[in-house]
């Protein structure tokens, strides 16, 4: 027995050292559990609150992001995802406008690849005609199509304008006019556009003849006071070049005007026959503007002819007249018949001899065939 006690206490002992420290903290933590499990149980109640509310909270947020629900703060928040997903193509549309007046005035091939790109922005207007940014570049756009139209219509005034040129023009013009002018057909404007446009170009180049017309008034004022010393210039020479010179341009011109004005008329064409309009297709503005043309040239040969008393060179200047009126008379405006309206009595005697010539020149040219 005394042994079996010994044995037991040495165990106790060995134990004891052992597990020292852990026996005393579970002491410790066992007397503290009297304070720790209210404080546990209060914290419980709490936290027991807040799932209730925070349940309650759960149920409105789902209710108000659901698909059902009305969010502006969702609705905005998708609207700047989508706006940041196209900001490159937005980018791309804000630069459309200066991309426009560039390419313009690169090349020809330049101005239909601007009407091309000003169609794709119309189709976009049509798209969304409520977006701020679509509206603000189609009117842009709007303005460089107005310049791109100013300078083609400049581009008709040019002194040397050449056929091909004249219709690629009218062609890019009757792509642009009918998206900025909708209250009138192309083919009713274009024609007298390029009529317009020639007509100023002529009145410019004969505007330059000013130095040798007035040369030409003071020689006819001269030649109207009495007791004017002869002189060489009592003649009428500056008046002969004047007119010389005067009817040449005219006659460059006129015949350039008319020919190219009919090639417009052919290329744009005309309404239907069929068409239920009464008012459209307007008159060609050609069918009158031959006389206007006409009367440019008499009106100087009325008051500056009577001035030339060479005969000769009355001769040559009407000879001039009359290559200038066949010229036009290949066209259907042959004004010969009106040049008795400004006093040239020697006309008929001129075409009678040009036609004799003209008839003998022929036979000359049969006979060598």
């Amino acid at each position: 027995l005394s042994q079996a006690s010994n044995s037991a206490l040495l165990s106790i002992q060995a134990l004891s050292k052992k597990s020292y420290k852990a026996v005393v903290g579970s002491a410790d933590s066992h007397a503290s559990l009297r304070e720790s499990l209210p404080a546990l149980a209060g914290d419980a109640q709490q936290l027991g609150r807040l799932i209730s509310g925070l349940d309650s909270q759960v149920e409105h947020f789902s209710a108000s992001v659901s698909k059902a629900g009305d969010s502006k703060a969702i609705a905005r928040r998708r609207q700047v995802l989508k706006l940041l997903d196209n900001a490159d193509r937005l980018t791309d549309l804000m630069q459309v406008p200066a991309l426009l007046s560039s390419t313009a005035s690169i090349s020809p091939l330049g101005v239909s690849s601007t009407l091309d790109l000003y169609g794709h922005i119309q189709r976009l207007g049509a798209l969304y005609p409520d977006s701020q940014l679509v509206s603000h570049v189609l009117s842009e756009s709007e303005a460089s199509i107005l310049r791109l139209a100013a300078d083609l219509i400049n581009t008709l005034k040019a002194p040397n304008l050449k056929l091909a040129a004249t219709l690629r023009t009218v062609g890019w013009l009757k792509r642009a006019i009918p998206d900025l002018i909708s209250w009138a057909p192309a083919q009713d404007m274009i024609p007298a556009v390029f009529l317009i446009c020639r007509f100023i170009t002529l009145a410019a180049t004969l505007d330059a003849l000013e130095p040798l017309r007035l040369l030409a008034e003071e020689e006819r004022l001269g030649q109207g006071k009495p007791g004017q010393p002869r002189s060489s210039s009592s003649t009428g020479q500056h008046t002969e070049r004047f007119l010389k010179r005067f009817i040449e341009v005219f006659r460059e011109h006129s015949f350039g005007i008319v020919s190219m004005s009919k090639s417009v008329d052919t290329n744009l064409g005309g309404a239907a026959p069929d068409s239920p309009d009464l008012v459209h297709p307007l008159p060609s503005a050609l069918s009158t503007f031959p006389i206007h043309l006409v009367g440019m040239l008499l009106e100087p040969l009325r008051l500056y002819l009577p001035a030339v008393k060479d005969k000769v060179a009355r001769e040559s200047i009407l000879t001039q007249v009359l290559y200038c009126a066949g010229s036009l008379g290949r066209l259907g405006a042959d004004f010969g018949m009106l040049l008795a309206t400004v006093g040239v009595s020697e006309w008929v005697d001129l075409v009678k001899r040009h036609r004799l010539l003209a008839g003998r020149l022929e036979s000359v040219i049969g006979d060598y065939r």
